[in-house]
């Protein structure tokens, strides 16, 4: 045993010294790098025999090891730091990892003790997962017991159907014309609710409503975006419906629902409740998406911008379900449902850092409105409410077309500036600005407007809009030339609008 042990010993110490060695190695080495004594000895025996200009290079190789030296040291330096803030990198993963891990199971705990509550409740009530409601929320009540006889999967939308089961449309008798329906929604506003707006913000929402479905309330915070169509339901008499657009928001199911697959119940919102109760109903229907860019537009309202633009009111529809159940609501066709012609999209936008930029699809498809301050209070003859038929308000539009069509000497203008824009911005506009142009302006005028103040707004917020795109250092000098080019087109007096953003743009060059 003792052999072996001496064997052990001396096997085990040629490994070790060969360990030893290594680093030995490297710290003589470094040292012998280091060793001033070993230098100056060199240059001593050399000094003899140095003249002046070798002295020079001796001085320019000293100094070229002395910076190499100080590099090598520095580099040494860089590795080590790195290594420590890798590695402090690694334990901060796997401390997350950890954390996950942990929420993970507190979310599988938590699920499991949710099933068991549902589970409780669907056995007090003595029925299958299916046979019931359970809200996500839980609440006490589900809407079986509610009305034990309503068994639909589209509770709220079959509630719509028994409520007007036996509903006669109501003849409001109207007989006001467009620009008095301006004066008196803006003397209903101020005298009732005590909003002060100008005449041309109401003229510019009516009209608007007659362009598109879609209408884009912008400008900065308290001038009264939202309250000015929650002031339109108010006097309407049917409330708008408020849909606070929030930034998780990623696609329709946010304002539509979705088909619940373990109540077998269709989670239906607001938004698709007051869709479906406008086909019933021959009034103006208004849905605002406050803050709508606090997530992305083309996400969460994309079916809809697609389905709006279908030149056809039969296309209007969206699919909810895809199959059909024996109950399903009255108005739903093959799980489909017709979009209401009656209900306008009213979106508010704030441009700040905590909102997403709106693109070109939705400007386009939309009519925006800038409000950016605050109207002055004004003595207002007391003003009551007016119910509106929506087949009486779009017959107003149609005869504004006929009455106030957009003159042929505007068109041919309109045609001029656009190849004026192409040439000097490389810009064009399309088809659907100049439909708008056409439906915009006739009951723009009907409201008490100008032909000429009418196209200024519309080519300001549809058209030059899109110059923010460009570089603004580019065109720098082309928007003087523009501005001459719009006084000559239309002349020095017109054209306020425009000429007022193109001053703005040239302000932020």
């Amino acid at each position: 045993m003792d052999v072996f042990i001496r064997f052990l010993f001396d096997f085990m110490s040629q490994f070790f010294s060969g360990i030893i060695q290594i680093f030995s190695n490297i710290g003589s080495g470094i040292a012998k790098m280091v060793d001033i004594n070993a230098y100056s000895k060199i240059i001593k025996g050399y000094e003899g025999d140095m003249k002046g200009a070798d002295w020079i290079f001796v001085g320019l190789v000293i100094l070229v090891f002395v910076i190499l030296i100080g590099l090598m040291v520095f580099a040494v330096f860089l590795m080590i730091r790195k290594y420590i803030r890798f590695r402090k990198t690694l334990v901060e993963q796997e401390e997350l990892l950890e954390e996950v891990a942990d929420l993970n199971k507190s979310v599988l705990k938590l699920t499991q003790e949710k099933e068991k509550i549902l589970a409780m409740k669907v056995s007090q009530l003595g029925l299958k997962a299916g046979d019931v409601v359970l809200d996500e929320t839980l609440e006490e009540t589900t809407d079986t017991e509610k009305n034990p006889a309503n068994k639909s999967r589209f509770y709220n939308l079959t509630e719509i159907d028994r409520k007007y089961e036996n509903y006669e449309p109501v003849d409001f008798k109207n007989k006001f014309d467009l620009e008095e329906l301006v004066k008196t929604f803006r003397n209903y506003a101020a005298s009732k609710m005590k909003l002060y707006y100008k005449e041309e913000i109401i003229r510019l929402f009516i009209s608007s409503l007659a362009s598109t479905r879609l209408v884009i309330l912008q400008g900065i915070s308290g001038t009264g975006k939202t309250s000015l169509p929650y002031a339109w339901g108010k006097f309407i008499k049917n409330d708008a419906i408020i849909a606070s657009v929030q930034p998780s928001w990623r696609d329709r199911t946010e304002l539509f629902g979705y088909f619940n697959e373990f109540t077998k119940r269709f989670n239906e919102t607001e938004v698709l409740s007051k869709m479906y109760e406008a086909n019933y109903r021959d009034i103006v229907y208004l849905t605002i998406l406050d803050e709508m860019n606090i997530a992305r537009v083309e996400y969460y309202f994309a079916e809809m911008l697609s389905i709006l633009e279908m030149p056809s009111r039969d296309e209007w529809v969206i699919d909810l379900v895809p199959n059909v159940w024996p109950d399903d609501p009255k108005k739903l066709t093959d799980g489909k449902l017709k979009i209401p012609e009656n209900m306008w999209y009213i979106g508010t936008i704030n441009n700040d850092d905590s909102t997403f930029m709106v693109t070109d699809k939705v400007y386009d498809r939309a009519m925006p409105i800038d409000i950016n301050d605050k109207g002055e209070a004004f003595d207002a003859p007391l003003t009551d409410s007016l119910e509106i038929s929506s087949k009486y308000l779009e017959s107003l539009f149609v005869q504004a077309k006929e009455a106030h069509p957009v003159s042929e000497e505007i068109l041919k203008k309109l045609e001029e500036m656009d190849n004026y824009v192409i040439e000097h911005f490389r810009l064009a506009f399309g088809n659907r600005i100049v439909k708008h142009v056409r439906e915009f302006i006739p009951v723009y005028i009907a409201c008490g407007g100008k032909e000429i103040d009418g196209l200024d707004y519309v080519i300001a917020k549809k058209i030059l809009r899109k110059f923010e795109q460009l570089n603004l250092s580019f065109i720098r000098d082309e928007i003087d030339s523009f501005i001459k080019y719009l006084d000559g087109l239309f002349g020095k007096e017109n054209m306020k609008e425009c000429k007022d953003y193109l001053n703005r743009l040239k302000k932020l060059m």
